[in-house]
């Protein structure tokens, strides 16, 4: 076994592979950014060496680097992670040249799978289905489009070296097919440095089920049980469970022997992930599934803890003990399905806004409390800690929330407590749009497919499970609370509203939903309040801390609920987070002293909506644009975002070149009206 390994990677997955290989008494070496001086990655390890700068490009990708790093502290072996060079076959080369063991599968094998056009031919001529499509070498636009038009739509064009759903555009209909055609490419060589991409039939009605398989060098291969990852947003996963629901007996044994029999063709060593397409007749019908190659991931997937939770069994210690020369530790009828795991990654993003891609700070970050580390109840893996910044040269997701359960009905209900228990301050995150799917009838009764999210959305986006009147009463309750802790007990002060002339009111001016609501509490013997045009009602509140910090019982207007209230940064004037069993929402309780004039938003100002880089505008001074038009292009967190006009008007003056890195809030043109 290796004493020292490095780790060529960051964040939560740097920590977890660090976690285990402590356990086994393996030191390891970090390598980090300037952006992630001080992450928690960096501390998990036992050493840490610099390599270059915040973009991926100036650190995590100089490869030369790492293996510099390797060799000046001793390390015999690097872990890639997932993601940046886990799937770089020169890198895996340069390893072994190296005299490193890269703990992965050979290089030969994540060449071969690499291409998603090369291994569906590899795939086609083993017998493995495929989905109609072309996956040719002539990457002439108009070939593609006559192939797109062959195929029919809705046609996929996916970027041949691609993952993670980047350089990837769903068709609706021909004309659309260039401007989506362009746009992939973009994302696909800023990416993976290739623009080649496949065109592939869009299957209805699709599930995306993988199956984990693992091989070691003496040439047994094995397959641990599916994942069902179909709940997706822009083509990347949110949701992720094991096992698949649904799954017959007979069409999980034929999956698996595809995807052993595809990691064979290649000699596959080490942990890897075939994913396939499903195509299902309906929801309630899973003898009519059928299944199509998609692509195969040759690293460890972001989602291999509910795999984990379901066999028991870790995963990075397989990988370590394989890429150490050990064989499997246990073969095919020796591994079991035990109950059953979800997995929900937590983004920094705003669902609301097409999931546009949040940075800021973690003023605070509360999570429940994890049961085990290897498989339990409810586990967390993550990179950050509170006070921890969200950058944008990295992936959004903040940490994966794992819950196993004996059922998936009990697993669901454990994920949607942990979910509730999960609290951050400072930033839009995806926690209360997780709640809302996982709570949805679809999700609950396993009505899966890729498209869940869209056919879903008048019950995912835009809802406020707690509503005005509970929030303004959680705030003013916590305000009063903190007040009264401040007085002391004095009479004058005293919670009754003991005084010694007639009734006090006092008024409350608060921000909901964009628009001014005042409330207003009566001091009397107990309190009353009335929000906004809604009753006036007592309000009673009583301190009760829990594991995520000061909390109160809070009674008003019929109800009894438990909040926790928490402020954001000064700068947010006055902005509340109100955490509660039923969901979240904001709220603001302006200071009456505090000056309140507004500065007036200057008409046709067109602003980056995070911080990165202007890829394109497809217009130029003097061209008249309509409301909706795509104007620019922007890239940021690895994803491209579309900035459209908000109004018909001409276009005055561009501000910015393509190339351009830009600050969030800056002024990309000008549009007059």
């Amino acid at each position: 076994m290796f004493k020292k390994i490095l780790i060529a990677n960051r964040g939560e997955i740097a920590c977890r592979i660090a976690a285990t290989a402590r356990r086994m008494g393996i030191q390891t070496v970090a390598v980090y950014s300037d952006a992630d001086a001080s992450a928690k990655h960096v501390q998990a390890c036992d050493e840490a060496v610099h390599v270059g700068g915040s973009a991926p490009k100036d650190s995590y990708l100089r490869w030369e680097r790492i293996l510099e790093a390797a060799k000046a502290t001793g390390a015999e072996a690097v872990h890639p992670g997932y993601g940046f060079l886990s799937e770089n076959s020169d890198f895996a080369k340069a390893c072994t040249a190296a005299g490193l063991v890269f703990i992965g599968p050979p290089a030969s094998a994540i060449l071969a799978m690499g291409l998603k056009a090369e291994s569906k031919r590899l795939m086609e001529s083993a017998g493995v289905p495929l989905v109609p499509g072309y996956h040719g070498a002539d990457q002439d636009p108009a070939l593609l489009q006559l192939e797109a038009d062959r195929i029919g739509y809705p046609a996929l064009i996916k970027a041949s070296a691609g993952g993670g759903g980047k350089g990837m555009r769903v068709v609706e209909k021909s004309e659309d097919f260039a401007a989506a055609l362009a746009s992939c490419k973009r994302e696909a060589i800023n990416s993976f440095g290739s623009d080649a991409v496949l065109i592939e039939k869009y299957v209805q009605r699709p599930r995306h089920i993988e199956i984990q398989v693992f091989g070691d060098t003496q040439g047994n291969c094995v397959y641990l049980f599916e994942r069902d990852c179909s709940v997706q947003r822009r083509h990347q996963k949110v949701l992720e469970e094991a096992p698949a629901p649904g799954m017959t007996e007979v069409l999980r044994a034929q999956m698996g022997a595809a995807a052993v029999a595809a990691a064979q063709a290649v000699n596959y060593v080490g942990a890897g992930t075939v994913e396939f397409i499903v195509e299902q007749t309906a929801y309630d019908q899973p003898e009519s599934m059928k299944f199509f190659f998609m692509e195969m991931n040759t690293r460890l997937q972001v989602e291999h803890p509910v795999t984990e939770a379901i066999t028991g069994l870790d995963l990075v210690e397989w990988q370590l003990r394989v890429a150490s020369g050990e064989s499997l530790p246990l073969r095919q009828d020796e591994l079991r399905i035990q109950g059953h795991a979800i997995e929900a990654r937590i983004c920094a993003e705003n669902p609301d806004n097409n999931f546009l891609p949040a940075t800021g700070t973690l003023q605070v970050y509360s999570k429940p409390q994890a049961t085990s580390f290897e498989r339990g109840t409810i586990r967390i893996d993550d990179g950050v800690r509170e006070g921890d910044t969200i950058s944008p040269f990295y992936d959004s997701m903040v940490a994966k929330l794992i819950v196993h359960g004996d059922t998936r009905e009990q697993a669901l209900a454990r994920l949607d407590t942990a979910l509730a228990q999960t609290h951050i301050v400072g930033l839009n995150t995806n926690v209360q749009f997780l709640r809302h799917v996982v709570r949805s009838h679809a999700f609950a009764t396993a009505q899966l497919d890729t498209a869940l999210i869209q056919r879903e959305s008048a019950v995912l986006f835009k809802q406020d499970p707690v509503g005005l009147q509970a929030a303004a009463a959680a705030v003013i309750a916590d305000a009063l609370h903190a007040e009264f802790a401040k007085q002391g007990a004095d009479p004058f002060s005293r919670r009754d509203g003991w005084q010694s002339h007639g009734t006090t009111r006092r008024r409350f001016e608060l921000e909901y939903d964009g628009l001014p609501v005042c409330a207003v509490l009566t001091c009397t013997s107990p309190l009353r309040l009335q929000v906004g045009e809604g009753a006036e009602s007592d309000l009673q509140f009583t301190p009760q801390p829990t594991s995520q910090g000061d909390g109160l019982w809070v009674q008003f207007n019929g109800q009894r609920i438990h909040s926790a209230v928490h402020t954001q940064d000064k700068a947010s004037d006055g902005l509340r987070h109100v955490f509660t069993p039923q969901g979240s929402t904001r709220i603001r309780l302006l200071d009456p002293l505090a000056h309140s004039g507004e500065a007036a938003t200057e008409v046709g100002r067109l602003t980056a909506p995070m911080p990165g880089k202007v890829v394109s505008f497809s217009v130029k001074a003097g061209d008249k644009v309509k409301a909706g038009q795509a104007l620019a292009v922007m890239e940021a967190m690895k994803m491209e975002h579309t900035v459209q006009a908000p109004h018909d008007g001409t276009v005055a003056e561009l501000l910015y070149a393509p190339g351009d890195q830009v600050a969030e809030g800056a002024e990309l043109l000008k549009l007059s009206a």
